[in-house]
């Protein structure tokens, strides 16, 4: 059935009553909203491990970093690894977030800035975040389970075998040096990127295939609340990791049974003979366009200061029992993502030995490694990749719609709907919650891309960022620097690049809005492997078949033999820089823009940047850092110019953050926050500066050895790196 067998259909079903079965036993258990948003507060090391590690781990994460390193080699695996350099930070700030004591993060703006209106704009607008955060996982489960399902040629309707095609010629151009090719070949490459075509067509419907996921986290999720999700992140996690590694041996198996010799060389090793050098290039890639070590570093620091304030993280971290729990938690939670992350980029590197050619559409690589590696087995390995994917998706799905039916329920509608008993804000949780999911629905269909939805995530947080480190860390921030900080940011860089193009619909086809990045073509040098031979044969032959009676143009390339050194010219593909998304032709035939507006790049543009002259992943890094400064300097300046803050609920705040949250039980630790109101000048041993106004915390042991170990593993998981894409070189 759609491609699947009995065994493998009769392990998805099995999977699916196990996980709605655990969403019921947990619904018995819920008595008010605390137990249903945050599990009663109860969870140790090793739940507080599996929630981390499923919140952050989607089905985007094996499939988005599979795609990448298909496409652009191990460079590609950075997609997913950028926050390997911010995970020692949270060693540091997950106890922050558990000693806020609060059920949500509007809590923590109500509470600090005494604003009740800044919580339920936080709750409204993290909604939105969240959903596009979700959107990531239900377009990788789509791609690969479409890629598992694949209808044959004979199949296609004609719509599809005329795209079926297009991509064919596509992927035949690109594989080509750029300077062998023809004036007309170059434009038709260039006309082939911007359509995009698709190689890969499924007898299942991807909108069906979504409300049926929906369907079963709101049986599990919606009615078991942070219990069941967590709990079922512990089997949904065991599942992740299974995916993570079942790929690698019988991709290895294949390679050395049609690639290797009598030599008994290892599947890497026969990588490294067979694929060209610039495909292990892990840094400086000339083919990955956005990830380039500075655009790395940017997007780390980008999404380190803004994963913080994300409402999920405050979920994870707040329903530990204490803070060495959820510190430990999150940490060891998300290493184990950087390790399984690598061991995606494996696979993705096998696929391009094994299905360069198969497969041009690289979103669809995932799925059809599975298919073609384990189908054939029947053993319902492909029934366990199915079910994996989805619980991958479902262990980020469920954390996220109880954050954000928190959210609206504790920060919106109870202020709106006061008094009413426990049972209605739990149940009014659950509409909440569904709601959520069905917008993430929606919210898939906006996107072209994985990586288009990630940077969108990355980036919409910097809204509250400043807002959240400041307040916690300077007692000067006020509410109006953090109101013009939230504001000011949300019309400038989310609010206004929508609206524009919706009032003034003709900048999407002015040709001054059209620019796109002029690349200079880039010359690297490498040492000929056989992959190198092969395709500089083909080469010759093909320009030689062009007019048997000229080949000059066949003479000029120089015929390569193992170990040659040789010059590959690359012209990478001009890209968007004023638009979140690439240019397609409309239906009178003009170029038109698409997505939303970056209007920082804009003004700079108009004052003379000439950032189309620049590479593309500059213009990214440039953008990146002018949305994460710009709330930071607003807030600031604003706080300076304006009264302090210092009523009493204020000064309760930072009493509450200097006392730590030891895990003796609800009715302890409220004990010890009392005390903290009642002896003021005993709390400011713990601060570093106690004489100015910041809140700077002194490092316990505890603080320093965490720290300089997670310092440690970050070097461990880049020389796993390392050690990986270079193993048997």
């Amino acid at each position: 059935m759609f491609g699947l067998s009995i065994i493998d259909i009769i392990v998805i079903v099995i999977y699916f009553l196990v996980i709605i079965g655990i969403g019921i036993w947990a619904s018995r258990r819920i008595t008010n909203q605390e137990d249903y948003l945050l599990g009663g507060r109860k969870f140790g090391k090793l739940i507080q491990t599996f929630a981390s590690f499923g919140q952050a781990t989607s089905a985007d994460g094996p499939v988005g970093v599979a795609t990448t390193t298909f496409k652009n080699g191990a460079a590609g695996i950075w997609s997913s690894l950028l926050m390997v350099f911010s995970t020692p930070l949270f060693w540091i700030t997950s106890p922050w977030q558990r000693r806020l004591r609060v059920l949500t993060m509007g809590d923590f703006y109500e509470e600090r800035y005494g604003s009740k209106k800044m919580a339920a704009t936080y709750a409204i607008v993290a909604a939105i975040g969240m959903m596009g955060l979700l959107s990531v996982g239900y377009t990788a489960m789509n791609k690969t389970i479409m890629a598992i399902t694949p209808k044959t040629v004979e199949d296609f309707n004609v719509e599809e075998k005329k795209e079926y095609d297009q991509s064919l010629i596509l992927h035949s151009l690109e594989e080509r040096d750029y300077t062998s090719l023809s004036e007309p070949e170059k434009q038709q490459l260039e006309d082939l990127r911007i359509l995009n075509p698709s190689s890969v067509f499924s007898y299942i419907n991807e909108s069906a295939l979504v409300w049926i996921v929906c369907l079963i986290i709101l049986l599990y999720a919606v009615m078991g609340g942070l219990e069941a999700a967590f709990y079922t992140d512990m089997l949904q996690g065991f599942f992740i990791i299974v995916l993570s590694i079942i790929l690698i041996p019988f991709s290895w198996m294949k390679i050395k049974s049609l690639y290797g010799t009598d030599a008994g060389e290892s599947a890497m090793e026969i990588l490294h003979q067979k694929l060209p050098q610039s495909f292990f290039d892990i840094f400086g890639s000339p083919t990955i366009i956005d990830f380039t070590w500075y655009f790395i570093i940017a997007a780390s620091l980008v999404a380190g200061i803004t994963v913080v304030t994300q409402p999920n993280q405050l979920v994870t971290s707040g329903a530990a029992k204490d803070e060495y729990s959820a510190r430990f938690g999150f940490v060891t939670g998300g290493f184990l993502k950087r390790f399984c992350t690598i061991m995606w980029g494996v696979i993705g590197l096998a696929a391009i030995l094994l299905y360069t050619g198969k497969v041009q559409n690289p979103d669809l690589i995932w799925g059809y490694a599975t298919r073609d590696l384990l189908g054939s087995l029947n053993i319902g390995l492909v029934g366990l990749m199915v079910a994996s994917m989805m619980a991958a998706l479902m262990s980020t799905a469920d954390a996220l719609m109880l954050t954000v039916s928190g959210l609206i329920l504790h920060n919106v509608y109870r202020p709106i709907m006061p008094g009413k008993s426990e049972k209605h804000y739990v149940w009014a949780g659950r509409i909440f919650g569904g709601l959520f999911l069905i917008g993430g629905a929606i919210v898939t269909t906006q996107f072209d891309s994985i990586l288009e939805i990630l940077k969108f995530v990355w980036e919409f947080f910097v809204i509250f960022a400043a807002a959240f480190w400041l307040g916690l860390k300077w007692r000067r921030a006020n509410r109006q620097g953090a109101w013009s900080s939230i504001l000011v940011t949300l019309l400038a860089f989310y609010l206004l690049p929508v609206v524009v193009p919706v009032v003034f619909p003709s900048i999407r086809t002015n040709e001054t809005m059209l620019i796109q990045t002029q690349s200079e073509p880039l010359v690297k040098t490498y040492i000929a492997c056989e992959a190198d031979v092969e395709e500089n044969r083909k080469t010759i032959e093909e320009l030689k078949s062009i007019d048997v009676n000229d080949d000059r143009m066949a003479e000029n390339i120089k015929p390569l033999q193992l170990g040659d050194k040789f010059d590959v010219t690359f012209v990478l593909p001009s890209k968007a820089i004023l638009w979140s998304k690439q240019p397609k032709k409309n239906a009178n035939g003009q170029l038109e823009a698409r997505g939303y507006l970056f209007p920082e790049l804009f003004l700079l543009q108009s004052m003379g940047a000439n950032l189309h002259l620049k590479p593309y992943a500059l213009n990214e890094t440039i953008r990146l850092m002018i949305r994460l400064i710009s709330p930071f300097i607003i807030l600031i300046l604003v706080s300076l110019f304006t009264r302090p803050q210092t009523d009493e609920k204020t000064r309760r705040f930072f009493l509450k953050m200097r006392t730590r949250v030891k895990g003796n039980g609800l009715e302890a630790d409220a004990r010890d926050v009392q005390e903290a109101y009642d002896n003021p000048r005993k709390t400011e041993e713990l601060l570093l500066f106690p004489n100015t106004s910041l809140e700077v915390y002194k490092w316990n042991k505890q603080d320093i050895t965490g720290f300089l170990i997670s310092v440690g593993v970050v070097l461990i998981v880049l020389a796993t790196l390392f050690g990986a894409v270079n193993m048997g070189k």
